[in-house]
C-alpha cells in the first residue's frame, strides 16, 4: 500500500499550512484552534520546513519568550524531509521511526499535496490487520 491511498479522498486545499514569516505565537494559536501537532511551513507555495510543539518548546527553554513574536522560520526543522504519494506506508513508517518523525509533507514534484502524522499510517496498518484477520477467519470457516 501506498501513502495515495491515504490521500486519495483528501482535498489539497483543506492542509492546513504557514508561511515562513508567520509570527511563531500566531503558529501556536493555529496548532491549538486545530488541535493539531505540527504544521507545514511554505515559502512562495513550496514546502520550506515543518514546524512542531516540540520545535516550540525547545526554543523557548534555550530562547525565552521573545522567540514568540518572530517569524517560525527562525524555529521551523528544515529542510523538511518530504515523502510523495507512490511512497509505500511502510517505507514511510521505516523513515518515521528512523529519523523521529511524526509528521511527513507529501509533495507532488515541488507542490505540497498533503500532510500526514504517524497517526494516519498506523490507523491503514491496523485497518489492514483487521481485514487479513477477518478474510482468515471468514476463510478458516468455510473449510
Amino acid at each position: 500500500m501506498t501513502i495515495a491511498k491515504i490521500i486519495g479522498d483528501r482535498d489539497g486545499t483543506d492542509i492546513i499550512s504557514c508561511d515562513v514569516m508567520t509570527p511563531v505565537n500566531e503558529v501556536i494559536g493555529m496548532l491549538a484552534g486545530k488541535r493539531i501537532g505540527a504544521l507545514p511551513v511554505l515559502r512562495g507555495g513550496k514546502v520550506a520546513g515543518i514546524v512542531s510543539e516540540r520545535d516550540i518548546i525547545y526554543r523557548l527553554a534555550s530562547v525565552g519568550p521573545a522567540c514568540l513574536d518572530g517569524p517560525v522560520e527562525a524555529i521551523m526543522t528544515s529542510p523538511a524531509v518530504t515523502i510523495e504519494a507512490s511512497t509505500t506506508i511502510d517505507d514511510a513508517l521505516a523513515l518515521m521511526t528512523k529519523r523521529r518523525f511524526r509528521h511527513f509533507p507529501v509533495v507532488e514534484g515541488e507542490a505540497l499535496v498533503a500532510f500526514v502524522s504517524i497517526g494516519d499510517l498506523v490507523k491503514d496498518k491496523i485497518d489492514e490487520v483487521e481485514h487479513e484477520a477477518a478474510a482468515l477467519r471468514d476463510y478458516i470457516q468455510t473449510v
